[in-house]
């Protein structure tokens, strides 16, 4: 009994060991959808809110604050943030879907060709030894004129023991938004 039990402490100890030192350090993987045509920088493009489907209050307002300076770096020079008053990220009553409705009605009003959404599904530190930062977003872009989805995206992400789940978030945020064709030079694009 006492070889057993001194067997499987061993084995643990080498799991752990094999754990703690990985060499492929922090992973993740993500999948986008190709872009047919791009978005001019001059169309009128709106981030409207993103969706919270975690435990974590307000994990969607942090994208949102992640994604509108990437969004902007991409070239979108006509990029607008829907209003405070629409955001659907309150501690007592999420009500992720319709709040995206309504501001997707905002959008057309303000005459938006484009409007950018999404979900954070997973943002959190793993629970363990570790205790390593874990990411899960899902990102769209809405062709309003053709009420057609042009873009999607979505991906996970992890990183080290010691790294900020913000920089994960930014990380995994940039290359969501990487696929996101824009044409500088172009002019605003009309419905087809």
């Amino acid at each position: 009994m006492k070889k057993l039990s001194l067997t499987s402490l061993l084995l643990s100890a080498m799991v752990l060991a094999g754990c703690a030192f990985s060499p492929l350090g922090p992973t993740g993987s993500s999948t986008r959808s190709a872009m047919a045509q791009p978005i001019a920088a001059q169309d009128k493009v709106a981030l409207l809110p993103i969706a919270n489907f975690t435990d974590v209050p307000q994990a969607g307002l942090r994208v949102e604050a992640m994604l509108e300076p990437a969004l902007r770096q991409a070239g979108l020079g006509q990029l607008v943030v829907y209003p405070a008053a629409l955001n659907p990220e309150t501690l007592f009553e999420p009500a992720e879907r319709k709040a995206q409705a309504e501001a997707e009605k905002w959008a057309r009003a303000q005459g938006m060709r484009y409007v950018v959404t999404g979900a954070v599904n997973e943002w959190r530190y793993k629970v363990g030894v570790d205790g390593e930062p874990a990411v899960g977003l899902m990102l769209q872009v809405k062709d309003l004129s053709r009420d057609l989805v042009v873009y999607s995206a979505a991906g996970g992400r992890t990183g080290g023991s010691r790294e900020a789940l913000a920089a994960v978030g930014q990380r995994l945020a940039a290359e969501l938004v990487s696929g996101i064709r824009v044409d500088p030079a172009g002019r605003p694009t009309t419905a087809q």
